[in-house]
């Protein structure tokens, strides 16, 4: 829907906040909706959901070690590592005119295998999910049969009578691409003709079809679903509406609830955990938040991130409309090096739950991401396509807002986590164009 001028003016008067984001400036937000854990019985999911997902993820894991010989020191599972970045944090001390007290870490999601992205823990399992569940309809696993099978040319020729579709920005259409052709599957991805350009190059490369949109990604997903969902052996894996990608993006914090005990990093009242999240349709972040609030209840603190020209996400929740207004219809064009977050629409049901987990959002200019990715590089020898980099601001917003004291937390006592979404897979061309306009930017 576009409103009219009267229409836009009565939303401000409702929403005084959305003068600044409709003017793309940096905002940030704190969720009125927040619920606390004694009232997690509303949530449609549950940690037995997140449980059973994690058993799909290990009984594929002797799959993955065969058919992606990457993953064979971690026997099959897909995960990154967890970094504690002191240098970037005192950089951060002295340029961003704020003190983060406490540790600051980055979750490395750019270096998980297969896709290089935070993309791979939920379109990956998507697709397993989907392969096993035709595997088992056809009588093709033998109980207690190893799923290396997955690999064997019989279940590839299986494979090929069915046809994968997702409509993505970028690093989603390459984990479903990637697994899928793997598989067997006939595998196509929809995109806007403005995603980069070595994206489709990788996705042809690996087997994929590309199919590029002049619009943006809300025409890519629509034409994407309808083409896909036509043929009777066609899957389309939903972005805007899949429980799937949720839960295998929410085992993420399994995972690091072990990480955090190897490191000694205790999360309790006096030990709270904060995460920053970058956002673009909200599936991973609302995965992955919702897994945390599920393993640490009330002493976790997620914060959603959005490019100030696609907050699609910040005004689904602050309007309480979700998915059904866009950015557009707010006057705010969805242009953004963020690649990844370029989204003009929110998730309806990644929203919907996120609406109850996250503590806030908040907003960041391209120049920052680029400046941040700069940084980064500079002082951990770590390097993030620009959108990764959008958690990083994250410890100064909440820190410089009254969300430690409204909710009697310490600030001293504080772990931070800035998640990083994507970045290994980038050509060393590019990431050197974008490390190169961060310094310059940093002059």
């Amino acid at each position: 829907m576009a409103f009219t001028n009267t229409e836009l003016e009565a939303w401000k008067q409702k929403h005084p906040l959305l003068e600044k984001i409709m003017a793309l400036k940096p905002v940030y937000w704190q969720n009125p909706n927040l619920i606390t854990e004694n009232e997690f019985h509303e949530l449609p999911l549950t940690t037995q959901d997140i449980e059973e997902a994690e058993q799909l993820w290990q009984r594929f894991a002797p799959f993955l070690v065969k058919a992606f010989p990457e993953t064979k020191e971690a026997n099959g599972i897909i995960e990154s590592p967890l970094k504690k970045i002191s240098t970037m944090q005192q950089k951060l001390n002295e340029t961003e005119d704020s003190q983060i007290p406490g540790d600051f870490y980055l979750k490395c999601d750019n270096e998980l295998p297969i896709a290089g992205s935070i993309k791979a823990r939920g379109g990956v399992y998507e697709v397993l999910h989907y392969a096993e569940s035709l595997a088992i309809k056809e009588g093709l696993l033998n109980p207690g049969e190893s799923y290396k099978v997955f690999a064997s040319d019989r279940f590839k020729s299986f494979f090929q009578n069915y046809s994968i579709g997702v409509g993505s920005t970028g690093n989603l259409g390459l984990s479903i691409g990637i697994i899928s052709a793997k598989l067997g599957f006939q595998v196509s991805v929809y995109m806007s003709a403005d995603a980069k350009q070595w994206k489709k190059n990788l996705l042809r490369e690996k087997g994929a079809q590309v199919h590029e949109f002049a619009g943006d990604f809300s025409e890519a997903i629509t034409t994407g679903r309808q083409q896909t969902t036509d043929n009777p052996n066609g899957y389309f894996v939903d972005d805007e509406d899949s429980k799937h990608l949720f839960l295998g993006y929410s085992v993420a914090a399994l995972r690091l609830k072990k990480q955090l005990e190897e490191k000694d990093i205790q999360v309790d009242k006096d030990h709270p955990l904060f995460v920053y999240l970058p956002c673009g349709v909200g599936g991973s972040p609302g995965g992955i938040t919702f897994g945390l609030k599920q393993v640490f209840g009330d002493h976790v603190h997620c914060f959603f991130v959005e490019p100030t020209h696609s907050p699609s996400v910040l005004i689904g929740l602050l309007t309480g409309e979700f998915e059904k207004v866009s950015v557009q219809d707010f006057g705010i064009d969805n242009l953004t090096a963020a690649d990844g977050l370029a989204v003009g629409r929110p998730s309806r049901f990644s929203t919907s739950v996120s609406n109850k987990l996250i503590s806030g959002i908040y907003t960041v200019e391209d120049n920052s991401l680029y400046k941040l990715l700069a940084m980064l590089g500079d002082t951990e020898d770590i390097y993030l396509e620009p959108s990764a980099t959008a958690g990083l601001l994250g410890p100064k917003e909440v820190l410089q807002s009254d969300y430690l004291k409204k909710h009697g937390l310490l600030a001293e006592n504080a772990s931070h986590i800035a998640w990083a979404t994507g970045g290994s897979l980038v050509p060393e061309d590019d990431m050197k164009t974008f490390y190169e306009e961060g310094k310059k930017l940093l002059e």
